[in-house]
């Protein structure tokens, strides 16, 4: 379904957010985006998705260009295939957990978004309370709809925007361990960021460090946090003072 050449992103402009980013994410990659605030990782998701256009840059997914400004290409968001979880849910709080799932179908027939919707909550170990409004759930099962929402789209590449940020460490923990299972069903890019560089190490594949809108370093964890390239890497990263807690 999803080519294997996965998610390919190169941007670059002066201003007003400077952005100099190379990076990749394989189909069953889990890459996350590491570095200070205001180092441009938002910026860097809300470009895949369309929603921020570079001066100059391109995005290719699955080998379709979402993004070539040489070649005048720019795809606007509802036709890029992207799941997109934010740190803050962003539900429809009058819509129900299978609602707001269902209201991400529109792709498919009608007659099927019902049944989907229910199976993509059992995925994310919300079985039986598909009728609740967000309301009536907790932060931790608000954040599982904002999934299987995200997951409703059929997306060719996940983003996960400081998704476990405004919960409290123990369900962070359990979120973090779902979302190590879930991967393992899926054959798409994930992108993750996130400040907690715990969070970092324990779920990715490979850390992408921003720091300014500049990719400063990709590698694996180990290599990363054992060889950082240069002092820019470990002041981004923190590695000179103590390890801020993000919980």
């Amino acid at each position: 379904m999803h080519d294997r050449s996965g998610l390919h992103v190169r941007l670059r402009q002066d201003g007003p957010i400077p952005l100099a980013v190379d990076l990749a994410c394989g189909p069953s990659e889990l890459l996350a985006l590491v570095g200070p605030s205001g180092g441009g990782k938002t910026t860097v998701l809300r470009t895949i998705a369309g929603l921020y256009r570079p001066g100059e840059g391109q995005v290719t997914c699955g080998g379709t260009a979402w993004l070539d400004t040489g070649s005048g290409i720019d795809l606007a968001p509802h036709r890029r295939r992207v799941g997109m979880v934010f740190q803050s849910y962003a539900l429809f709080p009058h819509m129900t957990a299978l609602g707001n799932v269902v209201a991400a179908m529109g792709h498919l027939p009608e007659a099927r978004r019902a049944e989907r919707a229910r199976a993509l909550l059992r995925l994310v170990h919300l079985d039986g309370l598909g009728e609740r409004r967000p309301s009536a759930l907790s932060g931790g099962q608000q954040q599982r709809v904002a999934v299987a929402r995200a997951l409703a789209r059929d997306p060719d590449v996940l983003l996960l925007d400081e998704p476990f940020a405004a919960v409290d460490r123990r369900t962070r923990r359990r979120l973090q361990e779902e979302l190590g299972e879930l991967r393992a069903t899926l054959r798409i890019p994930i992108v993750l960021v996130t400040h907690d560089l715990d969070e970092a190490v324990r779920l990715a594949d490979r850390l992408c460090v921003l720091d300014r809108g500049t990719t400063l370093q990709s590698g694996r964890p180990g290599e990363v946090l054992g060889s950082p390239a240069g002092s820019r890497v470990r002041e981004a990263l923190d590695l000179d003072g103590v390890m801020q807690d993000a919980g």
